[in-house]
């Protein structure tokens, strides 16, 4: 089952059964623009030669422009519709144009993200979070978008209300031993070799992988047992694990290959996922956001920096990420 942003809901119904909806409960995820969405270019500047006597340095009074602020980790997230629509296209593009910055200039394979991606990534996250719970808003906010990002939003915002409505609050006492996640192009290496060895697509294994345990942040077993960053019950790891250690995170990938293969994908990726999970929510919601990662890979990283939540009789509360 998994661990998003529901609390363990979804009951597990067959001897095998994978996920434990530790990571539903726990986590969500929403996501950035697809490809072509928002434009990540910034806006061109027309560059005027100073006349004869002027200097081309501007005078220490004209004021500098300064890139805007970054949004903070409890930033409000506005409720008019069309600043709502101004708010996600912005985040959009900026979180796309500090994606390719920590590509080009970076290295995703060492470390964490950098600042504007984690925080801008978290904005975009609570953005979508909001608009799953009013549909209404969510609406009127879909036809003040650009298209193609008001696709993206739809997609995203679905898959977290399917995930959602899986959700079983918990005790706000509760507690979650959390972890930060293998670095994204190290996890990135392991789902491609396990889709060279099982045929699994690597995007599919990914959104699993998101959807169960935020990319292996929650480490605590689920409600029903299950364990690892990809939650398998322990009968079916025997089953599917091939002799590896259920808590690390390339044998338990190589391992949900193995069992999504053996349960009918690349073949039928419905009949798949539905036997790792017995819920038709969570396997729309896994392969909505599959689909993302397909259309622009930048949406893998904007998901990589998504945090966990829980879903308490109290309200929310965020279990990872920045706190300032």
């Amino acid at each position: 089952m998994p661990v998003d942003e529901h609390s363990s809901g979804g009951r597990s119904r067959g001897r095998l059964l994978v996920a434990s909806l530790v990571g539903l409960a726990v986590s969500i995820s929403g996501c950035a623009g697809s490809e072509g969405a928002v434009s990540s270019a910034a806006p061109r500047q027309t560059v005027t030669r100073p006349q004869p006597g002027q200097s081309a340095t501007p005078s220490a009074k004209e004021p500098s422009r300064q890139a805007p602020a970054l949004p903070s980790p409890g930033a409000a997230i506005p409720k008019d519709p069309s600043r709502l629509a101004d708010s996600l296209t912005s985040t959009v593009a900026r979180l796309r144009q500090a994606t390719d910055d920590w590509v080009r200039k970076g290295d995703p394979s060492e470390g964490h993200a950098p600042e504007p991606v984690v925080l801008l990534a978290l904005h975009q996250q609570r953005i979508y979070r909001y608009l799953a719970r009013d549909p209404k808003a969510a609406s009127r906010t879909y036809a003040r978008l650009p298209k193609a990002l008001a696709k993206d939003a739809e997609d995203n915002v679905t898959a977290i209300r399917n995930l959602l409505s899986l959700a079983r609050p918990i005790s706000g006492s509760a507690k979650f031993r959390v972890q930060p996640p293998e670095p994204a192009d190290t996890l990135l290496g392991h789902f491609r070799r396990a889709e060279r060895r099982f045929g699994v697509e690597w995007e599919v294994l990914a959104a699993v992988m998101f959807v169960e345990t935020k990319f292996g942040r929650v480490r605590s077993p689920s409600y029903t047992g299950a364990l690892g960053p990809m939650q398998f019950m322990p009968g079916t790891w025997q089953a599917y694990g091939m002799g590896g250690d259920v808590q690390d995170t390339r044998d338990a990938l190589l391992a949900a290959a193995n069992y999504l293969h053996a349960s009918g994908a690349p073949r039928d990726y419905r009949r798949a996922l539905y036997a790792y999970n017995h819920s038709q929510a969570y396997v729309d919601a896994v392969l909505l956001h599959a689909r993302q990662m397909k259309r622009d890979i930048r949406n893998y990283y904007g998901y990589y920096n998504w945090q966990v939540y829980v879903v308490t009789t109290h309200g929310d509360r965020r279990l990872t990420g920045p706190d300032r």
